[in-house]
This record gives C-alpha cells, sequence and structure tokens, in this order.
C-alpha cells in the first residue's frame, strides 16, 4: 500500500534490481531444465492441490538470481522447527549452497526438489498477486499541531474484552480513550499513513532526537481490536465514488473531499496495535519478521495462505502485469488475512515510498509452483 506525501522519500528500499545469472560454463553447468523426471503424485492440502510437472514449465530458472533467495531460504533455516519436517531436512544442505554458484544451485535444486504446479481445489492454477511493504514515517515522541495522530501500544485488558472498540469508538467513547491513555508509541501526521501503516502490519518511524540527531526504529506488530477488516477502497467502490483504489487515487479523493476523512477512516473499524523496536544497522537491511518468525527479504519472500503450503517453502513465482514482470524464486514466510487461498500471495517489496508505491499499485494474475523434497 502506497504511503503518503507525508512519508519521507528517503531510505526507500524497492525491490533490489537483479542482474542475470552468470551464464554457466562447461566446467559446472547444470543439466538441462528438461532432463529432470517428473516423480511424486498429487499432494492435496487444505485449501489447495499440488501437481507434479516437469521442470521446463517453470520459465525464467535458468536467468534468476538464486542467491538472493538462497538469503531468505536460510533465514527459513533459522527456523527449521517451524517449517514442514522435508523441508527442515534440507536445510544443512542449504547451508552449505550458501557459497555455491548459481548453477550449482540450480544443479541441486533439479536432484532434490520436485516442482508442483499449485491449484485450486477445483483445478484452477491462476490467481493473485498483490504486494506489501514497511511504510516509513517521520514522527514524534509527544503530541503537536503537526504531529497529532497517536499509534498506540496494546492497552491493558485488550484480551479481556474480544472484540474490543472499534476505530470509531477509539476516537469518541470516554471508556475506549481512557483505556488507551499513555498507550501512545508515537505521533504521526497523517491518519491516513496511520492507516496504511496498520493495514501493512508493520512499519520503521523515524523520531528527531532533542539534539537535532534523528533515530529510526520499527513498529512490529502487537495484537488488533479483533474487528472484521474493512478495505476503504471498497468502500469507495461500492459507492462509486472512485475508479482508482489505489492508495494514490485514495489520497486523491480525499484531496478534493477532505471533510469525508473521518468517514473514510471509521469505515474499517478494524486497528493495529504496535510494540517498538530497535532497529540496528543490520537489520535495517531487512524488513519486519513475517509470521514464520524470520525477518522478511525484499523481493524474496511471499506471505501465503497456510493452508495451502507451509512456511519455509520454496515456491517459483511468475506473474505478468503493467507494474512489474516476476520470474523468481521466493520463500514462504508471513501469511495475512486477506492472503486466503490456493494461488494467492503477497510479495514483500521492501521498505520507503517506492516501495510503497509499487505495493499500492501491484494486483496482477499469478502462478506459482512449490518445489518439494522427492
Amino acid at each position: 500500500m502506497a504511503p503518503g506525501e507525508a512519508s519521507p522519500p528517503a531510505a526507500s528500499a524497492p525491490v533490489p534490481a537483479e542482474p542475470p545469472a552468470p551464464a554457466p560454463t562447461p566446467a559446472n553447468a547444470s543439466a538441462p531444465l528438461t532432463s529432470a523426471p517428473v516423480t511424486g503424485t498429487v499432494i492435496t492440502r487444505a485449501r489447495s492441490r499440488w501437481v507434479p510437472v516437469a521442470w521446463s514449465e517453470l520459465a525464467g530458472l535458468e536467468q534468476d538470481n538464486l542467491a538472493q533467495a538462497w538469503s531468505a531460504w536460510l533465514k527459513s533455516c533459522e527456523r527449521s522447527a517451524t517449517m514442514a519436517a522435508p523441508l527442515a531436512a534440507l536445510c544443512p544442505q542449504v547451508r552449505a549452497l550458501s557459497i555455491a554458484s548459481t548453477p550449482e544451485q540450480r544443479e541441486w535444486m533439479q536432484t532434490r526438489l520436485q516442482p508442483y504446479r499449485v491449484e485450486s481445489l477445483q483445478g484452477e492454477s491462476r490467481g493473485l498477486l498483490t504486494a506489501y511493504f514497511e511504510p516509513l514515517l517521520d514522527a514524534s515522541r509527544t503530541p503537536s499541531a503537526t504531529y497529532s495522530v497517536p499509534l498506540y501500544a496494546p492497552p491493558a485488558g485488550l484480551a479481556s474484552r474480544k472484540p474490543w472498540y472499534t476505530r470509531q469508538d477509539m476516537d469518541t467513547l470516554p471508556e475506549a480513550q481512557a483505556a488507551l491513555k499513555g498507550r501512545a508509541v508515537a505521533y504521526v501526521a497523517d491518519p491516513v499513513d496511520a492507516l496504511i501503516l496498520q493495514i501493512q502490519g508493520s512499519g520503521r518511524i523515524r523520531v528527531v532526537q532533542p539534539d537535532g540527531s534523528s533515530r529510526n526504529s520499527r513498529l512490529a506488530f502487537a495484537g488488533t481490536n479483533e474487528q472484521p477488516y474493512k478495505s476503504v477502497g471498497k468502500w469507495l467502490l461500492d459507492q462509486g465514488l472512485v475508479k482508482d483504489a489505489s492508495w494514490p487515487g485514495i489520497k486523491a479523493w480525499l484531496a478534493q473531499n477532505p471533510q469525508r476523512q473521518q468517514e473514510l477512516l471509521w469505515s474499517n473499524p478494524r486497528m493495529v496495535f504496535f510494540r517498538e523496536e530497535p532497529l540496528s544497522e543490520f537489520d535495517a537491511d531487512f524488513g519486519p519478521r513475517g509470521a514464520q518468525g524470520v525477518a522478511l527479504t525484499a523481493g524474496r519472500s511471499i506471505a501465503v495462505d497456510p493452508a495451502s503450503m507451509p512456511y519455509g517453502t520454496p515456491v517459483w513465482l511468475a506473474s505478468s502485469g503493467p507494474q512489474t514482470q516476476l520470474q523468481k524464486l521466493v520463500i514462504a514466510q508471513d501469511t495475512g488475512s486477506a492472503i486466503i487461498g490456493a494461488v494467492r500471495a503477497d510479495y514483500f517489496v521492501g521498505w520507503g515510498a517506492q516501495a510503497g508505491d509499487l505495493a499500492g499499485r501491484l494486483k496482477q494474475p499469478l502462478q506459482m509452483w512449490v518445489l518439494w523434497p522427492k
């Protein structure tokens, strides 16, 4: 989802550019993609079925820079206990191959893994790709005329009331406001940017210190009010108010209808709460922790429906549309309330304004292949 104009444009991390893999030499050339035999039978999961196919069906595999995907794969192996046993058993070899060449990594994959085309239980192999990102917002520790929108830590007693107060309740009911008193982690300038951060589930804030320096930290997901999520874009579309329900389109509508901003915000009753985490120089090169418990890798991590595939699964992803052309190896490391179905993925594109612009517009057809141990 695209951050608004209040989001600082600096320190953006869009999907990394990927140079083509080096051409294999006779000494280390991998076997042709058509040579590996198809093994295995159809695997059925709660919301998907996997159909074994030939490696030649994975268009673009010989051009992908697997080293970048390997970094994300290694992170999943740091939490091998969360992975399916057949995948976890391969982790020692995945680690050993982290310094191998791309052709060597590709040849190992063909030897040890079998590609399966992911389909719905009804046999549909095409689905939907969207994207998400980590917003970066300027913030203040104290409220002011500029920074007046609070981002909250979970209130005391959150677990004792399910569902908790709605977004509108928090703005209007004295008892809800009393429960939130003293729980603000930081204050940002734009309520729509705050909503975008809540929808993404995590983000980064840049706070100016008393000495004039700035310090970045991460706001990690810490819970919700357990109210249903309602899309503000759909709310606008259902009323015929916009034709473009991307975040740039939503912000353009708000610029023309500022008196309806509160109504738009309240149309989504769900509120996300955060915990603040330090952001070291090393951590700044990765995204937040996904549902698998590992830091996400820009351009190589996806959120999936865990009823379709387990965390830590290597996936060949193919998507072609007006925003981007993708043929690449990614790792299933996260999930989300809107990510439901067999051929459904949310692609983590990084952090900052440029990544947000892509995430806010990406919605295009998708095909997926699970790479599963033989």
